[in-house]
């Protein structure tokens, strides 16, 4: 594989392998190998093909990604086997995408900008390689406590009842970004501080063109008092590096019952009025939106610092930096002069 110049968990510049940093946010402090024990995801060995395959019938997370349970043993990440508990959840590679080489770095680089520069809660997360070279992403289970225990998680497609059975294949995507912030009211006692995290992940999920942030990637999770809070981010990463998406996942759109605001209507693109008029819709408050929307319009260089460092080739990391520019381009205009206002 190629020589490492960057910490594949914080992108710190200067390393090799993990910084102490990522040491302490994936593994305790304990000292781990960036390197899998595994030639590849997709072994010619047979033994390493049945523990594969074993593993795969252990994770119960849904997703249309390859996602593999692992955990930490004796400074190496390992494939779990029945009757232990994974802490950690593992996606290589996976299949029929454009560029699907570059899919677990795209996600990485992603969910660092988001924490790093955004102060986005998200779950921790790095790079893992197998033998050959090939990057994995791997990020640490939120939802598992040290003791093994594992907290109540819903997504909400759940909390909105949607299943294949009733909305078929599509059930995921058949919703408003408005009415998840309704279902937020419902089931988090804290929802103001809930939907302003809300608002910001949907933000951020604009800005960076993650035009797969659908039901079931967005979750509440369980507190240690037992009510429920917005879970940190996850699966966040730039989807126009890999298929033609729409600019929001959700077919609904920003708003329930088929609104638009006057400059959708007349622009057919999502731009700062309809953020705007978002936020004060989900009910955070009008300073708060103004502020929020001033930090996510802004360019920030720290994104094209990470970008570059990241483990992405350079024709991903042009087409990464082009898509945060056109976005932000798009944040940035208003049809109604409210920027200015």
């Amino acid at each position: 594989m190629n020589k490492i110049n960057f910490c594949p968990g914080t992108l710190a510049p200067g390393y090799d392998t993990y910084s102490t940093l990522c040491l302490k946010q994936m593994f305790e402090g304990k000292k781990t190998s960036h390197l899998l024990s595994y030639q590849s995801h997709q072994p010619t060995d047979e033994n390493e093909m049945a523990e594969l395959m074993k593993n795969r019938t252990l994770i119960s997370i849904s997703g249309v990604q390859e996602k593999l349970s692992v955990l930490w043993e004796k400074g190496k990440i390992r494939l779990t086997v029945p009757g232990k508990q994974g802490t950690y959840i593992l996606k290589p590679i996976p299949r029929d995408l454009k560029m699907v080489d570059q899919v677990p770095a795209n996600e990485h680089l992603t969910m660092q900008i988001a924490k790093q520069i955004y102060g986005i809660a998200t779950a921790e997360n790095a790079l893992v390689f197998f033998q050959n070279g090939e990057p994995a992403y791997l990020t640490k289970r939120f939802d598992v406590l040290k003791s093994g225990e594992k907290l109540g998680m819903e997504d909400f497609a759940a909390l909105a009842g949607k299943t294949k059975e009733t909305d078929g294949r599509e059930f995921k995507y058949n919703y408003s970004y408005e009415e998840i912030a309704d279902l937020i009211k419902q089931y988090v006692p804290s929802a103001p501080i809930a939907l302003e995290n809300f608002y910001r992940l949907l933000l951020f999920n604009f800005l960076f063109s993650n035009g797969d942030a659908h039901l079931k990637n967005f979750s509440i999770l369980e507190t240690k008092v037992g009510d429920y809070q917005l879970s940190p981010a996850y699966d966040l990463i730039n989807t126009r590096l890999h298929v033609n998406d729409p600019e929001l996942a959700l077919k609904g759109g920003l708003f329930k019952n088929d609104y638009y605001t006057e400059s959708y209507e007349t622009n057919a693109f999502y731009a700062y009025d309809d953020f705007y008029e978002f936020g004060i819709k989900i009910g955070v408050l009008k300073q708060r939106v103004l502020k929020i929307l001033s930090g996510f319009s802004s360019e920030k260089p720290e994104v094209q610092s990470l970008v570059k460092r990241s483990f992405l080739n350079e024709e991903a990391k042009n087409i990464y930096l082009q898509t945060y520019k056109e976005k932000l381009k798009a944040l940035n205009y208003s049809f109604i002069g409210l920027i200015s206002g």
